[in-house]
């Protein structure tokens, strides 16, 4: 009788603790896996944080802090004595002065200037590389 009555409430005791009890869901937090959508930028910032590997062919994003100054001050020069030339050429093409031909070395620069049939054509030629651009401007 005794077993009857242990066996008795302890099948009590587990009807009561099942009308009590929910049932467990999973839910993802991934967005790829059926999550949150809005999860996905707090899951990639945290991912870019945690990230330590680094590609050795990414293009350096240092915007020129760690240049040499040499460096810099020979690129600024380089460019402005093109800008200038330019302009140069272009006030001389379309005003009253004519541009004088032959070749002038500005830097890492060679300029040659030729008449041309249809106009005037200027090739700048990079001393350190090689690369070569060649510039028409037409007679008007």
């Amino acid at each position: 009788m005794k077993k009857l009555l242990l066996f008795s409430a302890l099948l009590i005791f587990a009807c009561l603790g099942e009308a009590f009890s929910q049932q467990l869901v999973y839910t993802p937090r991934n967005p790829a896996f059926g999550g949150n959508t809005f999860n996905y930028q707090w899951l990639l910032s945290s991912a870019q944080a945690q990230d330590t590997n680094r590609d050795p062919n990414q293009v350096d994003r240092s915007f020129g802090f760690n240049r040499d100054p040499l460096t810099e001050f020979s690129e600024s020069l380089n460019r402005q004595i093109l800008n200038r030339l330019s302009r140069e050429l272009v006030t001389r093409q379309f005003g009253e002065g004519s541009i004088e031909q032959g070749t002038y070395i500005l830097g890492d620069f060679q300029i040659e200037i030729n008449d041309g049939g249809s106009g005037l054509n200027i090739t700048i030629t990079d001393t350190r590389t090689g690369a070569t651009t060649l510039v028409e401007v037409p007679f008007f």
